[in-house]
Formats: structure tokens, C-alpha cells, sequence
């Protein structure tokens, strides 16, 4: 997996082998960054789920200022900190050894710009995240929400805060991006 934009284009990201991660594929992740465009530059990031970091680190080479990773597989939490030392990112980003829900319920009064949710697929964790995140807000008042699922996985109808913005369909993977919705005006 290499980074594809930014100062750290084409530097090579550590994955773990085997079936332990899915790493969002160049295309997908391509897809997420042109959607995203400006909102990267001085966002701070949450990547929930964060495998080995590959979404947090085209983020940093692409100009967020600062990353907090989650993950709780010891072996991508590994290989994580390993690109995190490569990389050189040691002053703008954390790599957290944790599970993601523990992380959320301890009250974090972190906000961010851009939150990463990219759980296994078909466990239903990206409603149990959502369930949270729509009533803790952690999310910057402009900020993205960006979900990666299986395509035929759906998430959560009763979301306000937050609204869809985007969703789009890759192969057997769909992107989501939510912000928080508009307030109605009173008529």
C-alpha cells in the first residue's frame, strides 16, 4: 500500500497479511480524498477502526495537522506504530491500543474535523458507533464523517444530528459521508 498524494506520495505504508485487516483499496481511497478535497488541509482526524493507519496517513502527507488513531488488534496496533515511526508523523499523530466503543463512553472532550469509521464488515459497528457519535458530538460543527461498508450493509435511518451527504458504491465497498444537518428555520 503506498500513500497517493501529498509530501509522503509514493512512500510505501505497512499492512498486515492475511485476513486479519481489510485496507481500503487505492481506489476507494482515491475516491474518499477527491470527495473530501480541502476539508484534509488542518483537519484534525479521529480514524476509528484504523488498521495499520492507512487513512491517517495520506490525511498528514495531504496537510491534517494532527491524527488520533484507534485500534485494538495488537498486530495492526503494531504495524500501525511502525508507519507512525517511518513516516515521521511521531509529532502530529497518537496510535491508540484500544477497543473503539471504550474509546468513545470515556467522555473525550477532543473534537475533530474528519472522523474515519472503517470497522470490519457485517458486525453491525458502524450503527453502535453512529449511536454514540450522533449524541456525543466529537465532530468539528463543519466536519465529515466518512464510513466505509460492505455495499449491501445499511446504516442507521434515525441519525440527527447528522444527515447523508454523499454515499457512493465501489465494487462491494460504499462510502459514506455524514455531516451535521442544517437546522430548520421556523416558518
Amino acid at each position: 500500500m503506498r500513500i497517493i498524494s501529498g509530501n509522503w506520495k509514493g512512500h510505501r505504508v505497512k499492512t498486515v497479511k492475511g485476513l486479519l485487516t481489510r485496507p481500503t483499496s487505492a481506489k476507494v481511497k482515491e475516491a474518499i480524498f477527491n470527495i473530501l478535497g480541502s476539508k484534509v488541509k488542518n483537519a484534525k482526524v479521529l480514524d476509528l477502526f484504523a488498521g495499520t493507519g492507512n487513512l491517517s496517513w495520506e490525511a498528514l502527507s495531504r496537510g491534517a495537522d494532527a491524527a488520533v488513531l484507534v485500534e485494538k488488534s495488537n498486530r495492526a496496533w503494531e504495524i500501525a506504530k511502525e508507519n507512525l515511526d517511518t513516516l515521521g508523523f511521531e509529532d502530529r499523530s497518537k496510535v491508540l491500543k484500544m477497543d473503539v466503543l471504550s474509546f468513545l463512553h470515556q467522555n473525550r472532550r477532543e473534537i475533530f474535523d474528519l472522523i474515519f469509521l472503517d470497522p470490519p464488515y457485517h458486525q453491525g459497528l458502524v450503527n453502535r458507533v453512529l449511536s454514540i457519535l450522533k449524541n456525543n458530538s466529537l465532530l468539528e460543527p463543519n466536519g465529515v464523517i466518512i464510513i466505509e461498508t460492505a455495499s449491501d450493509e445499511k446504516i442507521l435511518e434515525d441519525i440527527f444530528p447528522l444527515e447523508i451527504m454523499i454515499s457512493k458504491e465501489y465494487g462491494d465497498t460504499k462510502i459514506w459521508f455524514l455531516q451535521e444537518a442544517e437546522e430548520q428555520g421556523e416558518g
